[in-house]
């Protein structure tokens, strides 16, 4: 299992706008360089990407919920070869 790390404090957002689809949901399959969510910090919008390929098994916050630097935002189960 490999997780994936706030880069930034900001607010988390699981789609790119509203009315938009989610990037990824729990038990989807993610690749390795895909954006999987998005941190606003100071109107800047920066792409959060999952660094293994694998199946979305836990997003523990909710859409526009305040992050940490460092906290876990997405949990995969990686691939295994």
């Amino acid at each position: 299992m490999s997780t994936v790390k706030a880069q930034s404090p900001g607010v988390f957002y699981r789609r790119p706008s509203p009315d938009a689809a989610p990037y990824v949901s729990e038990g989807g399959h993610v690749d390795a360089g895909q954006t999987i969510a998005l941190i606003e910090a100071v109107k800047t919008f920066n792409p959060v990407r999952a660094e293994h390929s694998g199946t979305v098994t836990r997003i523990p916050l909710d859409d526009g919920a305040e992050v940490s630097a460092g906290q876990i935002v997405v949990e995969i189960e990686d691939e295994q070869d």
